[in-house]
């Protein structure tokens, strides 16, 4: 384990990692609980992307206009009760001070925050860092003492919020390859937004990207108003064709079918010159990619939630849509989001206007995709 070396544990992983507890169904009275009461706000989301996060453009004529609160009053009328921010801590760091935030920046969060509430949608702040800010806590403490102490800060800022409306999330998917390193830091980070926070949830996550697998090794931390996040495109292959960032592979698929089976994948393998695509997708083929086994996995979820004791939520699912079909792309985002709500698990799609997107902006004005408004039991 990357926290582990000569045999001894830095002391911040050692008091992190003794806060880390499972918490049973007992405790948590499956409903009862104040996570599982606040979690009842977040039953359907969509993510505000490339804004205040994935973005190098954080220009006042940008800010003001890629996002406003026309797009608010559009996401309230579609059926949405809350919306998942993402949000780049590093624009909001001043240099001057450990856990000094930048003043103008966030007054214009402080507004944001402020529309949505006023427009009826809940918020999760959702801190959304960049690969290279996030590979900084894969070794050492200083990195994680600076995130910790942005945490302190940030939470404090917004902690006289009502935390009916607000939610803290501590991380969107850390990139951690050691779990337990990762499970360390955000304890330690927890029990300090917990002190200047006492009253808002916050949501935690498992390393390696919030995957299904990553969380199933996960145990809650020490503390019960916590909500538990897991993200799911699965299967990728569909989801991300044509993506130019993660597997190599992606960006080179088009076509690809859903629901799969070894029959239906056939007619894109002959479009594939390398062997080790083709196997790929007759791999996909082969898993039978449907309504079942979409249910199936989020089931496991349920049960590994089910058995701690707590609330889940997915943050985030979509699909790609510049080369998936479209009627594919709608029975999918169906599937997944009647797997989760046969569950009980609220949800936010990735994403509003990006390439994931419901809605698309041009010289017409914004266009709703209505495709993906009824595949989310939405409003027409």
């Amino acid at each position: 384990m990357g926290s582990i070396q000569g045999g001894r544990v830095n002391s911040w992983v050692r008091l992190a990692l003794g806060a880390l507890l499972l918490v049973g169904p007992a405790a948590a009275q499956h409903g009862k609980s104040l996570a599982f009461q606040r979690a009842e706000h977040l039953r359907k989301g969509i993510n505000l992307s490339a804004w205040y996060a994935q973005t190098r453009d954080f220009t006042p004529q940008r800010m003001d206009s890629y996002t406003t609160p026309a797009d608010f009053q559009t996401i309230k009328s579609l059926g949405f009760d809350h919306v998942r921010l993402s949000i780049d801590p590093e624009p909001l760091i001043a240099d001057s001070q450990l856990g000094s935030l930048k003043i103008e920046p966030m007054a214009r969060l402080d507004r944001t925050v402020k529309q949505l509430t006023d427009a009826g949608l809940n918020v999760v702040l959702d801190i959304h860092p960049e690969e290279s800010w996030k590979g900084q806590l894969t070794q050492g403490d200083d990195a994680v003492e600076r995130f910790c102490a942005f945490w302190t800060t940030f939470a404090e800022h917004f902690a006289a919020l009502d935390p009916e409306k607000v939610f803290f999330e501590v991380m969107n998917e850390p990139t951690l390859a050691d779990l337990y390193r990762w499970q360390g830091i955000q304890a330690r980070t927890i029990a300090r937004i917990r002190a200047v926070a006492p009253r808002h949830t916050l949501i935690a996550t498992a390393s390696m990207y919030s995957g299904i697998d990553n969380l199933l090794a996960m145990e809650p931390v020490r503390d019960e108003n916590v909500i538990y996040t897991f993200h799911d495109y699965n299967p990728m292959w569909f989801t991300h064709q044509g993506a130019t960032w993660g597997s190599q592979g992606w960006v080179f698929v088009r076509g690809v079918p859903y629901p799969s089976t070894p029959e239906n994948v056939q007619a894109i393998l002959g479009q594939q010159q390398d062997e080790r695509e083709r196997i790929w997708l007759q791999r996909y083929g082969w898993e039978r990619w449907d309504a079942a086994r979409v249910g199936a996995e989020v089931a496991t979820m349920f049960e590994w939630a089910q058995k701690r004791g707590v609330p889940l939520y997915c943050g985030e699912f979509g699909v790609y849509k510049q080369y998936a079909d479209a009627k594919a792309r709608a029975m999918w985002i169906s599937d997944m989001r009647n797997a989760l709500e046969a569950k009980h698990i609220g949800w936010a799609m990735w994403d509003y206007q990006g390439g994931f997107g419901i809605v698309t902006k041009g010289s017409g004005g914004t266009v709703v995709d209505q495709s993906v408004v009824t595949a989310l039991g939405l409003k027409k």
